[in-house]
């Protein structure tokens, strides 16, 4: 039963998100969707596979070497600065964690986050299903969604954690698709590929996304064959690689900022760049140990195929000339030289790095970084100090460690970003130790947004993920003041209201099949009767320590007003339950506050 003051907040805190999200929009989509699919910021005047050679599904897979550029930015931390890093760097922190980075700094936090083994996905989908191909036949998405909240709750390993999430939402492929969706093994392997290459190189990176499988199902460039009389490559993956993954619709200064000419942006790419790109991604198809037909059209079928990257296949890549971005490539250079071609020109494009940094940014950090932010993240991509281009040990950490990153939070609507669903809940059973006793987390109807949240790992709408990132809220104050708040386009009454309903139970019972993940309050409840220093853990925990007075003020006028009984030898259990109540409404009021769903 919910005790009356958490009922009556519920509808006060309703009406409050709706206001400080800037209304409702769309009752069915969250609001009207931005036209303008790319990033638009303000206008100014290596190969391989993808789980790495000789792995099997069992091994963990080892680091890739530490980069440490000569110039690197070294920052130490309070307890509430590093309980703010930590909410960016990874899906939350606890207080362990907390202590942990208050007493180092940031160069050794990096250098241990960058040297923990990967464990792979695969490994589990495998171990679950261990009779010989069972798991590319059995598995269904709910398998991976198990793997998922294993590793991103519990994983040691939470700086990659949380990029890898980052990067699923940039490189998107869905088990919407109805051809990625009983792929389940293959979905985890890309996954897992992200989080192998969210410590690499960023051509390494594009690599893995070309060749893997899954995206050639998810945007159809496997089995995409060369022209004929009567027919033309597919160019889907052609036309996503540039718009999406690499430099967007329009060239960019440095700085992120809009090349112009005559007052009008410059397009990046043209209708032939796209056709000549297409040629490329021709002849890819399913691995396996020979290039028949059987195999290219998947009639003959690889065991492992669902997760090795894609091979070229003679007989129908396109041989003509392939013209794209201002380079050429010859007819006879073959499938594995074009695409190298294509992905080296690509990875070299001035736009990469700022389009890519901007992106990246906008998934941790901020959501309207300024052009400076975006200028040195873009910077480091060009060179990490020790002239290599695109390492992502370099720009990761100069994503989380800017001085627009580390500056105090401020009240401007230029600060900080819209947490995203699935990253609050992974912060509360971060923060408060949510264990599954049998380890499973099997927690998975997580998209609707009345009955869930809105959002589940790997399942967008589109390749354009759940929101895109120069969405813009129409008629709010964000959109007056020329701003971007992606993740507000998955905003909505129904998604707000559901949110609230969601975590209400979750804060109380838990979450997953059988409310199976639970927290552990133990320490709050030790609390409980000192509202002040309860609230104070909670605010640590949840928004780094930046609770505003006027909002704790309402939090501890709410928890007070739960009466803990006199403890008496017979009403142990009234106690206890007073107590319970105050933990659970210092969460909930803190969790639906607007100052903590802004990450600042």
């Amino acid at each position: 039963m919910t005790h009356p003051t958490l009922r009556c907040f519920l509808a006060i805190t309703l009406l409050s998100l709706l206001t400080a999200c800037g209304g409702g929009g769309d009752s069915k989509t969250g609001s009207t969707q931005n036209p303008d699919v790319s990033v638009v910021p303000p206008a100014t005047t290596a190969p391989g596979d993808p789980t790495a050679p000789g792995t099997t599904p069992g091994d963990t897979i080892p680091p890739p070497p530490l980069t440490t550029p000569p110039a690197k930015q070294t920052a130490t931390f309070t307890r509430p600065e590093a309980s703010r890093f930590l909410g960016r760097a990874t899906f939350g922190p606890d207080m362990a964690a907390i202590d942990a980075l208050a007493a180092s700094d940031s160069d050794a936090w990096f250098r241990a986050q960058f040297s923990k083994p990967q464990t792979l996905h695969r490994k589990y989908i495998d171990a679950k299903y261990s009779a010989a191909g069972a798991a590319a036949t059995k598995a269904v998405p709910n398998d991976f969604y198990e793997s998922f909240w294993q590793q991103a709750v519990r994983g040691d390993d939470q700086l990659r954690q949380r990029v890898a999430f980052a990067l699923s939402e940039i490189f998107v492929i869905s088990t919407q698709n109805e051809a990625v969706w009983p792929q389940t093994r293959g979905l985890a392997s890309y996954y897992d590929m992200l989080g192998q290459q969210a410590f690499g190189n960023f051509r390494t990176l594009l690599q893995g996304v070309a060749t893997h499988p899954m995206m050639g199902l998810y945007l159809s460039h496997l089995r995409n064959q060369k022209e004929s009389a009567t027919r033309t490559p597919d160019e889907n993956f052609a036309r996503e690689v540039m718009q999406l993954f690499t430099i967007g619709l329009y060239q960019l200064n440095a700085d992120g900022s809009l090349k112009l000419s005559g007052g009008k942006p410059i397009e990046t790419y043209t209708r032939d760049d796209v056709s000549g790109l297409a040629k490329v991604f021709t002849g890819w198809s399913w691995a396996g140990p020979d290039q028949g037909a059987n195999r290219f059209y998947g009639s003959v079928a690889d065991p492992d195929r669902d997760w090795k990257p894609m091979q070229n296949y003679a007989a129908f890549h396109s041989t003509s000339e392939k013209r794209f971005l201002g380079v050429s490539a010859a007819g006879a250079g073959g499938g594995e030289a074009d695409m190298a071609l294509a992905l080296d020109t690509l990875f070299n494009h001035p736009n990469a790095g700022p389009f890519f940094g901007r992106q990246l940014i906008q998934r941790l950090v901020t959501s309207n970084p300024s052009p400076a932010y975006v200028g040195r993240v873009a910077a480091a991509f060009a060179n990490n100090g020790l002239g290599v281009r695109g390492d992502m040990q370099a720009v990761i950490r100069a994503v989380l460690l800017d001085p627009e990153a580390l500056s105090p939070a401020g009240s401007s609507l230029r600060t900080g970003k819209l947490r995203e669903p699935l990253v609050r809940l992974g912060n509360w059973m971060r923060a408060f130790n949510a264990k599954d006793a049998a380890l499973q987390y099997r927690i998975y109807y997580l998209s609707d947004p009345l009955a869930g949240l809105g959002q589940n790992p790997m399942n967008a709408p589109s390749v354009f993920n759940y929101f895109r990132p120069s969405y813009v809220p129409p008629n709010s104050a964000l959109a007056a003041a020329g701003l971007v708040a992606p993740e507000m386009q998955i905003t909505s009454e129904p998604s707000v209201t559901g949110y609230l309903n969601f975590m209400q139970d979750a804060i109380r019972g838990g979450v997953g099949e059988n409310l199976a993940v639970r927290a552990d309050y133990s320490a709050e409840l030790a609390l409980a009767d000192q509202p002040a220093a309860l609230l104070e853990r909670v605010n640590l925990l949840l928004m780094s320590g930046n609770m505003s007075s006027r909002l704790r003020t309402k939090i501890l006028s709410a928890v007070t007003s739960i009466a803990i009984p006199a403890a008496s030898g017979s009403n142990a259990a009234q106690v206890t339950t007073a107590k319970t109540y105050r933990v659970h409404l210092a969460i909930f009021l803190s969790m639906a506050s607007p100052e903590y769903l802004v990450q600042k």
